[in-house]
Formats: C-alpha cells, structure tokens, sequence
C-alpha cells in the first residue's frame, strides 16, 4: 500500500466511525480496517506531524482537523462516486465498494470530474 493510500484510508476511516459515534479511539479504527493497534499508533502519529488528526491527551480521542477534515470527505466522496458508477453499470454493491475503495487513491480529478458530470446527468 502506498504512503498516501494508507494516509486516506486512515483518515476516511476516523470520518466515518465519528459519524457513525462521534467518539473514535485507535482501537476502533484497528477494528475497522483489520489492522494492529501499533500500525494505528504509527499511522496516528504521521498523521498528526502532518497536522490532520488530534488526540486528546486525556482519553485518546481522535479528531480530524480542518485539514484532515476535508481531505478525509475529498477521499469519501470519490469512494461513493465510483461505488454508485460501479453499481450503475452493474457491479454488485459489496464488489463496488470493495474496488472503489482501491481506485479512489488514483483515480484522476480530470476523471471524477468526468464521472460526477455523467452521474448527475442519469439522475
């Protein structure tokens, strides 16, 4: 796995379990993505020299920042975009998650741009 894809999967992650509970510990996202509590530690720590996510001192929440924030519903939003292309043409909804998942970190912004204009046009 790339460095960058790794970093968006992460960061899509912390996204959707805070909205799923609002709170969200290493723990949970270890569960989440099927990985060891070290690798989130590691990841976590990248993360927040980058300046995308936060811990909470006292109890180990993890929240986005701004920053993370919005890369977190960039990576989100290309990930239903293609799960919906994928869908549409026929892929079933488990498969289409599963490969959008992986094409949302290469795909071009030339093609989702593209994709999204043929989306809104067959609604």
């Amino acid at each position: 796995m790339r460095p960058t894809e790794s970093r968006e999967d992460y960061l899509e992650t912390i996204l959707l379990l805070n909205q799923e509970t609002g709170y969200v510990r290493s723990i949970d996202v270890a569960e989440r993505l099927g990985v060891t509590k070290p690798s989130v530690s590691r990841a976590t720590s990248l993360l927040k020299e980058a300046r995308l996510l936060e811990m909470d001192p006292h109890d180990g929440a993890l929240t986005l920042t701004e920053a993370g924030q919005a890369l977190a519903e960039q990576v989100y939003e290309r990930h239903r975009t293609l799960t919906r292309l994928l869908e549409k043409i026929g892929v079933s909804s488990e498969t289409a998650a599963q490969d959008a998942c992986r094409i949302e970190h290469v795909i071009s912004e030339e093609s989702m741009t593209t994709i999204r204009n043929f989306l809104e046009g067959q609604t």
